[in-house]
């Protein structure tokens, strides 16, 4: 049996709730039910004992940590979006998040970039990791390139992710079945 993680990415109110200062993603997440299939992803991990991990990405309060040239980032201070300790870092009201062993804080796209992710991966031995979140086309990009390079079998769990319209997320899938499979969450219970 093929030791393996799930991992969940920026299930975070600014990104994911129609509240959220950043949600450009929050229609496709309601309609597609995306916070439904992550806590349904979360209880299958659960039940193969699969290390749980959510990832958020944040700034530290006054944003010291925020990269002010970053086309992406670069205006979060004008909004107030995205700053730790705010009710837009936490995670999506809907999200079962007790069922996660590990909350990891990002500061950037990529879940790996500046986090203690490896570390806790290579620790438990984990050699293949299932991943999903919001966007499609950005943080779920980031990470599984990330992951790929970093030699893990990686599958993205499709109905787990959106993106800010259904062209992204599709464009997203098809260009990381090059470097991952692409599940629905049905195909969870064919794993090893």
């Amino acid at each position: 049996m093929t030791n393996t993680a799930f991992i969940g990415l920026d299930y975070i109110v600014d990104i994911t709730h129609p509240d959220g200062k950043i949600a450009h993603a929050a229609r496709q997440v309601a309609e597609h039910d995306v916070i439904g299939a992550a806590n349904r992803a979360l209880r299958f991990a659960r039940s193969r004992n699969w290390l749980t991990i959510l990832v958020k990405v944040g700034f530290a309060q006054g944003y010291a940590d925020q990269p002010r040239h970053s086309p992406l980032f670069g205006r979060a201070h004008e909004t107030g979006a995205i700053e730790l300790g705010t009710p837009g870092t936490a995670f999506h009201p809907g999200l079962d998040q007790q069922l996660a062993d590990l909350v990891i804080v990002k500061p950037r796209v990529s879940a790996f970039y500046g986090t203690g992710l490896d570390a806790a991966l290579r620790a438990r031995g984990v050699q293949r990791l299932v991943v999903a979140g919001v966007s499609s086309a950005w943080a779920v990009q980031g990470t599984v390139r990330d992951a790929h390079d970093r030699d893990y079998e990686v599958l993205v769990l499709e109905d787990g992710c959106a993106a800010a319209n259904e062209a992204l997320h599709r464009t997203s899938m098809e260009l990381l079945g090059a470097i991952a499979r692409v599940i629905r969450i049905d195909g969870l219970a064919e794993l090893d």
